[in-house]
């Protein structure tokens, strides 16, 4: 199940989300020009590593800077793939323009950078004995998927499932989807907690911590007086209204 787009239209330019799209793109473009061992050094020095900082005598060993947290932040900009970064920022696309309408540009800004500080703590927390570089910005998007969840709870996602070569369009509430998606993660970072010699690169428990983050922490970034939303157009209501008079 893909998500295509939402029904809720967006009152004001969202820049920031823009900015951040385009400094993945831009990153990822660089990832491009490097070899497969520079890409890997890259991976270590600025992803996140749990290993290197529950265990600072192994850190020492391999050569990782001491007291060096940045990897928290930038490991928000490294994609492992063209997959990996076309489906994180389709996410983003999709749900992070409205969630910057009612946050404001600054608000949501910050509110992203920290969610996904958030969910990088969740996964060292979890898996701290790890030592493959995690990266991506799908923890930090997780927590726009968590504002967006209670910020639109009428919301409709256009989605559509591929059924061998014929693609099935259809409509579901966001709630469902995304309640679907994350109880998903659940099950998946318990399968990994089950069977930790099997966990790979993929921080499951990061997309849980930064739904969480992202649904709990959410009112603190509203902006104070939220503007009107724009008034729905007929056919905007669900794809059954289109055909309405």
């Amino acid at each position: 199940m893909f998500p295509i787009r939402d029904n809720v239209p967006r009152r004001t330019t969202p820049v920031v989300m823009w900015a951040i799209i385009a400094v993945n793109v831009a990153v990822f473009l660089f990832e491009l020009t490097l070899p497969p061992d520079e890409i890997q050094r890259l991976f270590y020095l600025f992803g996140i590593v749990p290993a290197r900082y529950t265990h600072p005598d192994w850190a020492a060993w391999i050569g990782f800077p001491i007291d060096d947290y940045w990897p928290f932040l930038t490991a928000m900009f490294l994609h492992g793939g063209w997959l990996h970064i076309i489906g994180n920022m389709w996410a983003l696309w999709i749900f992070g323009d409205n969630v910057e309408d009612r946050m404001g540009h600054g608000r949501f800004l910050v509110f992203y950078l920290l969610t996904g500080l958030i969910a990088g703590a969740t996964h060292w927390f979890t898996s701290p004995d790890s030592t493959l570089p995690t990266v991506g910005a799908s923890g930090a998007v997780a927590g726009v998927l968590g504002a967006y969840f209670f910020l639109f709870p009428r919301a409709q996602i256009i989605a559509v499932f591929p059924i061998f070569f014929w693609p099935l369009f259809f409509q579901v509430p966001a709630v469902l989807y995304l309640l679907f998606w994350f109880f998903s993660q659940v099950f998946a970072g318990t399968l990994s907690s089950l069977n930790p010699q099997e966990v790979g690169g993929v921080a499951v428990w990061a997309h849980v911590g930064g739904f969480l983050a992202g649904a709990i922490l959410h009112r603190l970034f509203l902006l104070p007086r939220r503007l009107a939303p724009r008034a729905f157009q007929p056919d905007e209501y669900g794809i059954e209204r289109a055909w309405i008079r």
